[in-house]
């Protein structure tokens, strides 16, 4: 997995108003996710801020990276959890980050790539991604950029399921049943089929 540096500051003020006063300069408040837990003993957040510029490359992108965090002069290491936008603007009004370490394991959605010219391709059909991500179990070191999916023995009408899958140091969390490709029978592949079996 790629990794990208964001440099971001401590934020004092959280209010709503403090909230749209950062926003209106230009600013994305974020919080980072760890380890640490409060009294009650829910997951307490670091708030910080970043400026929108500097999220750019990591959000508007299909790829997957660790992201160097420098809040303050104090580095961690996170990944990216989750996004708001505005329902109306898209404009990005949060984001959250969950720090890492080499040991423990995290699940991440990692997008896929199909490989080869599918046997059902040839035979005259279409094939088709149900799914552009896998969701996958493993330390953040091991999680690849992509995960290579080869369609070369892939038939007329069949399908590849998450449950067929396997991936060297990687536990598969996307539920086996899920439809990952398949190729779609066309009218061309139909026609020849019919002419076949006459």
């Amino acid at each position: 997995m790629k990794s990208i540096d964001i440099k971001g500051t401590v934020r004092t003020e959280t209010g709503k108003k403090a909230t749209k006063m950062l926003r209106k300069e230009g600013g994305v408040p974020c919080n980072l996710y760890g380890e640490k837990r409060g009294e009650n003993g829910l997951p307490e957040a670091l708030s910080f801020c970043v400026p929108a510029a500097g999220l750019r490359n990591l959000v508007y992108t299909p790829e997957i990276y660790s992201v160097n965090l420098d809040i303050d002069g104090k580095s961690y290491t996170a990944v990216m959890r989750e996004l708001q936008f505005h329902p109306v603007t898209d404009q990005l009004l949060h984001v959250d980050f969950y720090e890492v370490t080499p040991e423990k394991p995290i699940v991440m959605e990692v997008p896929i790539k199909l490989n080869g010219l599918a046997e059902g391709v040839k035979a005259g059909g279409k094939l088709a991604a149900n799914v552009r991500k896998l969701k996958v179990r493993a330390p953040y070191t091991q999680i690849p950029e992509r995960l290579d999916i080869d369609v070369t023995s892939l038939g007329l009408g069949k399908t590849i399921k998450a449950g067929e899958l396997q991936f060297e140091g990687l536990e598969m969390v996307t539920p086996a049943s899920v439809v990952v490709c398949q190729v779609k029978m066309t009218r061309s592949a139909m026609s020849a089929a019919a002419k076949a079996a006459e």
